[in-house]
């Protein structure tokens, strides 16, 4: 009994090792575990046995690493992963994909019920003591094999063909060339090249209705930023403005970008002591604000826009002229 009680235990500290993305030699395991190469050797073929893929490589540079197999076998977690996959999966059943959530609380149980008291707790107080502020807005939920069949597209460099409704409802019919799949807070973006239109496009995942099948494969283009993720953003944001103005800021340009969102749109250089930004926003007020907060003198084209800054401009003046303040 003992010995397989000493065995058992120096398998699972075996698969740990092996799961760490990287080759170990049979001399690397034997020292870390304190026994023979032979005695590994015998280890891998029962970790075969139980289904786990352990590859072996010969030769000087040869040694044993943990691949991927037909079937998941059990995995090993340190306190951190454990916990941190058991959020994701709470996080992933009360998220924007749907298709996912029974499938997460299950996993999600299953983890649980193995979890040591210590970690069981952890993760139950994160739970009780965290509270979700509520969107606004309805959120879009995405299928969870919508967004496989997007992702598959993209790898395979195949075009996609959807219905598409942009965000006044107007339906009209895609054909594009898919690229990446863009995650930001709850809604999914696809970046694309628009055939038609024969330029990059980012759509709403949740607007997307599919047609099969996808169209044949084409060659991949540069894309159109190396920063997607604020791509996206900025073309987001940008999308339904119903106020815009051109600024000219008369502040070198590295200054502006790090006191504006990168969100309100791009600032572009004119000299080493001047440059523009396009701004957007529902309101003007707003737009006052962010040019308020700037610290510099700039010239705006929007009619709009200026009149509000002259209406703020009196206020302030009344305001600095009213008296002493006592």
């Amino acid at each position: 009994m003992k010995n397989m009680l000493e065995t058992s235990a120096r398998l699972l500290r075996l698969l740990s090792l092996l799961q760490t993305p990287r080759e170990w030699t049979g001399n690397e395991l034997a020292g870390r575990l304190d026994v023979s190469t032979r005695t590994v050797r015998n280890d891998v073929e029962r970790l075969r046995a139980l289904g786990y893929p352990v590859h072996a490589t010969r030769g000087a540079v040869g040694g044993y690493r943990l691949g991927a197999g037909a079937a998941l076998p059990p995995l090993l977690l340190d306190d951190e992963e454990a916990v941190a996959v058991a959020v994701g999966l709470r996080t992933a059943a009360a998220g924007s994909v749907s298709g996912i959530e029974e499938t997460s609380l299950r996993a999600l149980a299953k983890l649980e019920q193995v979890l040591p008291n210590r970690l069981r707790r952890r993760v139950n107080t994160l739970q009780t003591y965290t509270v979700a502020v509520p969107n606004e807005s309805p959120i879009p939920r995405i299928d969870a094999d919508l967004l496989s069949l997007i992702a598959a597209a993209c790898r395979d460099r195949e075009r996609l063909r959807f219905d598409y409704a942009s965000h006044d409802q107007t339906a009209s019919r895609r054909d594009v060339e898919p690229y990446r799949l863009v995650n930001w807070g709850r809604r999914w973006y696809l970046v694309a090249w628009d055939v038609e239109r024969a330029d990059w496009r980012t759509f709403r995942v949740d607007r997307v209705t599919p047609r099969t099948p996808t169209g044949p494969r084409f060659a991949p283009r540069d894309l159109p930023a190396e920063d997607l993720a604020d791509y996206v953003a900025r073309r987001v944001s940008t999308a339904t403005w119903r106020y815009r103005a051109k600024v000219v800021i008369h502040a070198p340009a590295e200054v502006v970008a790090e006191r504006l969102p990168s969100m309100l749109g791009p600032v572009v250089a004119l000299d080493d002591r001047s440059c523009t930004v396009t701004f957007g926003s529902d309101n003007v007020e707003m737009m006052a604000v962010w040019l308020g907060m700037l610290g510099a003198d700039f010239t705006v084209d929007s009619d709009e826009l200026r009149a509000h800054l002259r209406t703020l401009g009196e206020r302030y003046l009344r305001a600095a002229g009213s008296g002493s303040g006592a």
